[in-house]
This record gives structure tokens, C-alpha cells and sequence, in this order.
């Protein structure tokens, strides 16, 4: 496929390591230490299989995109497939949903790192001290995005290091206190209320797609990319399943708890293990703020490429050669929600529209096999569509298990994009 003179002007930097650590990144971030306490109040002891089946529905569908990654190297991901297979409008507003996603995830994130940090010094959990954080933090990060992918990739490498030690301790310290046979028996939760504990669990495995934003970035994404998308989902199901498992036997009332990981570090190793935590969620949480800002500014650059956004979107800084107002826009907006949302809230929204741009890439599958060029070593799928067809159904079901309001919030997105799509058409033709 034809790669545009924009496309050209991006530095192609990142490796499958480089991949691999920002999926980890983009996908390990708040998730785990603000859910774990939501999901035991729901499930009980029955909660780390929770964390399994969520890994194994979203194992499905990155399944299906590691499939779709093998036939393109330039920037976009879901973009790019939803376009090639259905056209510019459902391709726009799959980049513009995704967009907003990202930045209502970010929003999540950003809020929750600071409650944790206060931990440290207590007035960042009020304002203005918590604003003043905030806006730091967001502003240097994204300013560390402008001045070159490089930097990105290597803070990423150093945040995946950070974020996996203080958990890979939780776990090994915490194992002993596992009652193997009451976690086997454990009790079936209300089945009428799982979906939507699924739907909520499922926020902290979201962000993979992400990472197929940055192949234009990329030395070789079409052969890297499948490989960095299945191998750190395996990696992740497991950290999951296992924090939560230590979490649920370590302290019996996590469900009550505020700060849930903090806690049960604090219960295994005193004051000096919570601490130890705390500094870990606030590095986890930042090496997936660093991820995002990697990834989601190259969806409005690709969209401005595409002249479905204003070619402003498309600038490409002549020196550090990275889509610097796409990068400048994001990190304003995701200031502006970090300052205005909550946790919760931000993350089902944030769900619900992923699940839905999910399924429009699945969807696009048939028709990219038949019209995308095959080649050796490339990365196939066992039974062919069978295992895309049954992640367009998990997650069809998943969406119905969200609220009226979250749908009419999706719905007013929409609505807005489709103007913006109108606008930009009709200038750029």
C-alpha cells in the first residue's frame, strides 16, 4: 500500500521489544490497583477467575488484531483496518472513538496516580495542589513525547521494569497465604450482575490496540507486531490472576478497601512494603500515561493524514520528527478531563467505546484477508475466522451489560465526530 510523504517523515525506531513494552504499558496501568477492591466486592474469593475469564474473552479479540497488524506497517491500526475495509466515514469514527477512549482513560489514570502518590504528602489529594500535579505531570510527559519516539520507547523500557517488580514481589511474598482449596470452591457470584463485573474488570487488559497505532514507527511491524501483541496479553492474565488471588486471602475485607494493593502490601510487609507499593502503582501508572501519549496522538495524525481531520494534525516537527500538534492537542484535552472525571466512571465510558471499535476491526477481518497481499512467516490464526467470529460475540455481549448513559455519551461522540468529519472532507476537498 502506498505510504504518504507524512508517513515518510516519522522515524521508524521501534522493535518488537520496543512493541512488547508498550503494550505491557499500555495495558498495566491503573486497572490493577484501582479494580481489585470493585471486583471482590462483586465476586468475592471468586474474583481472581473473574481476572482469568477477562483475560481469556480479551484474548480473543487481540487475537484478531495481531491478525490485522500482519498486513500493514503504517501508522493508524484500527484506523487503517476499518478504512481499508468499510471506507473513510467508519475508519474516521473508529479513530475518533478509539481517540476519545484513550483520552477518557488517560483522564482515569492521571486522577488515580495522584491519589495514589498523595500517600507521600497528603494535600496532592485536594486542590489546588492536586490540579498543580496534575497539569505537571501531563505537561512534561507529553513535552517528553514531542522531543523525539526514542525517548517515548526508552521511558517505556524503564516504567515496565518499575511497574513489575513491587507486583512480582506482592505475588511471591503473598502466595503462602493462598488457601488453595477454598479458592477452587470458591462461590459463583450472582450471574445476573457478572457481565457488567466482567465489563469493569475488562478495563484493566484495555489498550492493546494502542500499540498498532505506532507501526509507521516501526522497523518491521507487519513480522513484530503479532508477536508483541499476544505475548505480553498471556503475561498480564496471569499477573493478574495471581495479585488478586494473593489480594483476596492477604486482606479479607479488600472490597472495603480505598487503596487495595497499598493495603495488602502494608498487611505482608508493614509500612515499608506499602510504601515500596505506592511507588510502584504511581510508576505503573505512569509508564501507561507514557504509553498513551506515545500512541494515541498518532491517531489524530493519521486521521489528518487522511484529510478526515484538520491537516493541522498532520505536522511532523522537521527536527524531532514527531507528530508534535497531535501529540500538543492530546495532552491538552486529557489535562482538561483528568481535571473534570472520575475513576469509574471514566473507565466504563472508556470500555464501552473500545469494545465497540473492537468489534468494527473484527468485523473488517473477511475483507482484509481478500484484499491485503499474504507473505511468508506471516502470522496466521488457527481456524481461520472462528476465533474472530467469537470475539465479535463476546463483545456484543459485554456492550449490553453497560448503561443507558455511557451509551448516550458514545452516542453524543459520535455525533460530534461526524460533524468534525464533515468539516474536515469538505475543506480538504
Amino acid at each position: 500500500m502506498t505510504i504518504s510523504s507524512s508517513e515518510e517523515a516519522l522515524k521508524r525506531a521501534i522493535g518488537k521489544l520496543g512493541f512488547s513494552a508498550v503494550n505491557l504499558n499500555s495495558v498495566i496501568g491503573a486497572g490493577i490497583f484501582g479494580l481489585p477492591a470493585v471486583v471482590a466486592a462483586r465476586a468475592g474469593y471468586f474474583s481472581p477467575w473473574a481476572f482469568l475469564i477477562g483475560g481469556l474473552l480479551i484474548f480473543t479479540i487481540v487475537l484478531s488484531f495481531a491478525r490485522a497488524s500482519s498486513m500493514f506497517r503504517t501508522t493508524g491500526g484500527a484506523i487503517e483496518y476499518a478504512s481499508h475495509a468499510f471506507g473513510p466515514f467508519v475508519g474516521f469514527q473508529t479513530g475518533w472513538l478509539s481517540y476519545l477512549a484513550r483520552v477518557s482513560a488517560m483522564g482515569a489514570n492521571t486522577n488515580l496516580l495522584v491519589t495514589y502518590a498523595s500517600w507521600f504528602w497528603a494535600p496532592l489529594d485536594g486542590d489546588p495542589y492536586r490540579a498543580i500535579a496534575l497539569t505537571v505531570l501531563i505537561s512534561s510527559m507529553t513535552w517528553l513525547n514531542v522531543i523525539g519516539v526514542k525517548n517515548s520507547v526508552g521511558i517505556t523500557y524503564i516504567f515496565t521494569i518499575l511497574k513489575l517488580l513491587p507486583l512480582s514481589l506482592l505475588i511471591l511474598f503473598g502466595l503462602g497465604h493462598v488457601e488453595p482449596a477454598q479458592l477452587f470452591r470458591a462461590e459463583l457470584p450472582d450471574m445476573g450482575g457478572f457481565g457488567e463485573t466482567i465489563l469493569v474488570l475488562l478495563y484493566a487488559y484495555v489498550g492493546f490496540e494502542g500499540t498498532v497505532v505506532t507501526a509507521g514507527e516501526g522497523r518491521s511491524p507487519r513480522r513484530d507486531m503479532p508477536a508483541a501483541l499476544v505475548q505480553p496479553i498471556i503475561a498480564i492474565a496471569a499477573i493478574y490472576f495471581l495479585v488478586q488471588t494473593v489480594s483476596v486471602f492477604v486482606l479479607p475485607d479488600l472490597a472495603s478497601s480505598d487503596a487495595a494493593l497499598a493495603d495488602v502490601a502494608s498487611a505482608l510487609f508493614g509500612n515499608i512494603g506499602a510504601t515500596i507499593l505506592i511507588l510502584g502503582a504511581v510508576f505503573s501508572i505512569a509508564g501507561n500515561l507514557s504509553a498513551s501519549l506515545l500512541s494515541a496522538p498518532r491517531m489524530s495524525y493519521a486521521l489528518a493524514r487522511d484529510g478526515t481531520m484538520p491537516r493541522w494534525f498532520s505536522a511532523v516537527h522537521p527536527r524531532y520528527r514527531t507528530p508534535h500538534h497531535s501529540i500538543w492537542f492530546y495532552g491538552f484535552l486529557c489535562l482538561a478531563m483528568a481535571l473534570s472525571g472520575s475513576f469509574i466512571w471514566l473507565a466504563v465510558m472508556s470500555t464501552l467505546v473500545r469494545l465497540l471499535t473492537y468489534m468494527v476491526c473484527i468485523a473488517a477481518l473477511p475483507r482484509l484477508e481478500r484484499t491485503t497481499e499474504s507473505y511468508d512467516g506471516q502470522f496466521k490464526l488457527p481456524g481461520g475466522m472462528l476465533i474472530p467470529a467469537v470475539a465479535f460475540g463476546l463483545s456484543l455481549w459485554l456492550m449490553t451489560r453497560a448503561s443507558l448513559d455511557a451509551w448516550y455519551t458514545m452516542l453524543a461522540f459520535f455525533a460530534v465526530g461526524t460533524a468534525l468529519y464533515a468539516y474536515s472532507t469538505r475543506r480538504s476537498g
